[in-house]
């Protein structure tokens, strides 16, 4: 497994559960992942919601993508960092491509409550039934 494998594992299977900390207690939740490429994996939020506050104070983030595949499914989990992007043609990018967000009150690729975040650098490994008790030795890639 390389960091290919990972990215088309998580272009296949966009919904990802995200965990963040809220102080001491821990915060999950689902997201639709942007997109994926060999510069990481990429999400936008709003910067009134909590989890872009959870991340500003800490920005410790752990993905899980999930493919039920079978009775027991394939998990694909990354440990990193959220690192926030201001990047102009990245935002425009975002707003062409999920027009949807227009309509929910993003007034376009400048609206400062648009928060475009990726994962870059960090862990991923992958867990199947075959490490169920073995976690330790399931397949890891850096990146």
């Amino acid at each position: 497994m390389d960091f290919s494998d990972c990215v088309k594992f998580a272009n296949e299977n966009p919904v990802t559960y995200i965990a963040t900390m809220d102080g001491d207690q821990p915060r999950v939740r689902a997201f639709a992942m942007w997109f994926a490429d060999e510069s990481g994996f990429y999400y936008h939020t709003g910067t009134p919601k909590k989890i872009w506050q959870q991340l500003t104070k800490n920005p410790k983030i752990e993905l899980c993508f999930y493919a039920p595949a079978d009775a027991t499914g394939t998990m694909l989990r990354v440990a990193g960092e959220a690192d926030f992007l201001e990047d102009a043609t990245l935002k425009e990018r975002l707003v062409k491509e999920r027009p949807w967000l227009l309509q929910i009150g993003i007034s376009g690729a400048d609206d400062p409550t648009l928060a475009v975040f990726r994962v870059a650098h960090g862990e991923a490994s992958l867990w199947t039934m075959e490490y169920n008790m073995r976690e330790a030795e399931a397949p890891r890639v850096i990146f």
